[in-house]
């Protein structure tokens, strides 16, 4: 299931039901909880959160027309997707979230290398993921990107 939408509110506008309501309080969180400077937009038709070219004008190396991505949400044919390129790039936020996820959700951690995916929409671990979105700034980003994923 691709989402094709021109901006955020477009994008939840083409969701309803349960998966509507679970993008929109896990969106909330996210604003919420993550650190100043990132900023709210539509990238490879997710809802995601970026460092935009005024903060960093280098971009994404895949493409430095784009803004550096750092996290996404997306409604998938069966569940939501959160992308946290920081759990790919900081091995110890990463332990500490393995760690703490049983601690919030008795279903077993589905995840890839940044992508969660949840399948029960009643059971997102949302106060976990808020608690995620304030363990790397905008600049800890930056340092995290260029020394640890972007090619050079």
């Amino acid at each position: 299931m691709t989402i094709k939408a021109k901006n955020v509110e477009d994008y939840i506008e083409q969701l309803n039901g349960e998966k509507k309501i679970a993008l929109l309080k896990l969106k909330e969180i996210i604003v919420q909880n993550l650190p100043s400077g990132f900023e709210e937009t539509i990238l490879y038709n997710m809802i995601s959160y970026i460092v935009p070219h005024s903060i960093y004008p280098a971009g994404y190396h895949c493409n430095p027309k784009d803004p550096l991505p750092f996290m996404s949400i997306a409604a998938q044919k069966n569940f939501i997707a959160l992308y946290h390129m920081g759990l790919m790039a900081n091995h110890t936020i990463l332990q500490w979230f393995q760690n703490e996820y049983p601690k919030h959700c008795t279903h077993k951690l589905d995840m890839g290398k940044c992508c969660i995916r949840f399948k029960n929409l009643n059971t997102i671990p949302y106060v976990l993921i808020g608690e995620l979105c304030t363990k790397i700034s905008v600049s800890d980003w930056m340092h995290l990107y260029q020394t640890h994923i972007k090619k050079s």
